[in-house]
């Protein structure tokens, strides 16, 4: 009964495995979007559910369509002494790349981004670990003394300001680098974002008043006292916030806004494949320039077709009514279409990247079955 048990368990937690992973690789993708998200809005911080929660900011994510709000809240820590490194945008020469977040013993680079609550550029003020408890600077965050005894009072000087730029590098960006320790925590082991953290993002990429393009920057629910809980009394909306500070390119208005697909921003592309192959990073190149080809027929396509049925419209003499019904089934159309090409390049991305591992656990290194001895 207890072989029956632990098998029951394992697969359980192989299943919640897959589905953390298959999250993340929809945060993770090295996708570029032409132009940067709007700024960080101001909001309260939820007080502290419990011990051994660290807080993770809020941030903006790209659904392919939109950039949406990802709230900020408390995550329980995956491990004792392992910190939260916030994810964060930055400039890559064709467009702005997202940068995951992720679990590990020091805080990594998080692109001098000033999300404050402890997170104020570089590293992190909010917290410590001592002997295997988590212990909170009161100075930062929001924590009742009378539930949790680990607390401190350190005063921290914000030199970086009241500055709301989600973002480093490009036009208008933070000008800030890693620093070598920062570049020495790339190199530590990393858990990727909990399974509650995924489905925390999951939840507010599905929720249409998330999107900047709806909120203009000040979303209804900023953070919360812990992952999924929108709804929730401890839920904080944005006191302040402002949409883009340029109208993107070849947008109407907003990108979530486009009704006909010559309004939507450029498609997003994938980082340059880095494999340390040349010609395989070559026919990976290949690849995504195919996709790219054929995502973009497939948008003149569809404005081809949208706009004949205008015309035919128009021709019938058609009411506003009927013309309004027909306006918001294109724009359902652009968005599924915008969508689904994201979607293709994340599954793009995926197989590039497990192609590799594919092949060596195929063929292994030689050196690794040959005997030891003397030759």
């Amino acid at each position: 009964m207890r072989s029956i048990f632990s098998i029951r368990s394992l697969l359980v937690a192989a299943a919640m495995l897959f589905l953390s992973v298959a999250s993340f690789a929809q945060v993770a993708i090295g996708v570029s979007v032409s132009f940067g998200p709007p700024e960080l809005p101001v909001y309260e911080q939820p007080i502290c559910p419990s011990e051994g929660y660290i807080w993770t900011p809020g941030y903006w994510a790209w659904d392919g369509y939109d950039y949406y709000w990802v709230p900020g809240t408390w995550v329980l820590a995956p491990e004792v002494g392992f910190f939260w490194t916030p994810a964060w945008w930055g400039w890559g020469g064709r467009g702005y790349i997202f940068h995951p977040g992720y679990w590990g013993p020091r805080v990594g680079f998080y692109g001098g981004i000033n999300y404050g609550y402890g997170y104020f550029g570089h590293g992190y003020d909010g917290g410590r670990w001592d002997r295997g408890h988590f212990y909170y600077n009161r100075s930062v965050n929001n924590v009742n003394i009378t539930e949790i005894h680990n607390v401190y009072n350190t005063t921290i000087v914000n030199n970086y300001g009241n500055s709301r730029v989600s973002y480093n590098g490009g036009r208008g960006g933070v000008e800030a680098r890693a620093s070598a320790q920062e570049q020495a925590a790339m190199h530590d082991r990393h858990i990727p974002p909990v399974t509650a953290q995924m489905q925390h993002v999951d939840a507010a990429r599905g929720n249409p008043e998330f999107r900047a393009s709806s909120n203009h920057g000040r979303p209804p629910v900023a953070a919360t006292s812990r992952p999924g809980a929108f709804t929730d009394r401890g839920s904080m909306a944005a006191k302040e916030g402002r949409g883009y500070n340029s109208r993107p390119p070849n947008a109407s208005n907003y990108p979530g806004s486009a009704v006909h697909p010559r309004e939507l921003p450029p498609n997003s592309r994938l980082s340059n494949p880095n494999s340390g192959d040349q010609k395989q990073d070559r026919r990976y190149q290949q690849q995504q320039e195919r996709l790219y080809s054929r995502q973009d027929q497939e948008r003149q396509q569809l404005q081809q077709r949208q706009e004949q049925e205008h015309q035919q419209y128009k021709q019938q003499q058609a009411n506003q009514e009927r013309m309004q019904q027909v306006e918001r089934q294109h724009q359902q159309q652009t968005q599924q279409l915008a969508q689904h090409h994201y979607d293709q390049q994340v599954e793009m991305q995926q197989h590039q990247h497990q192609e590799p591992q594919h092949q060596q656990s195929q063929h292994p290194q030689s050196h690794d079955s040959a005997p030891r001895g003397k030759p």
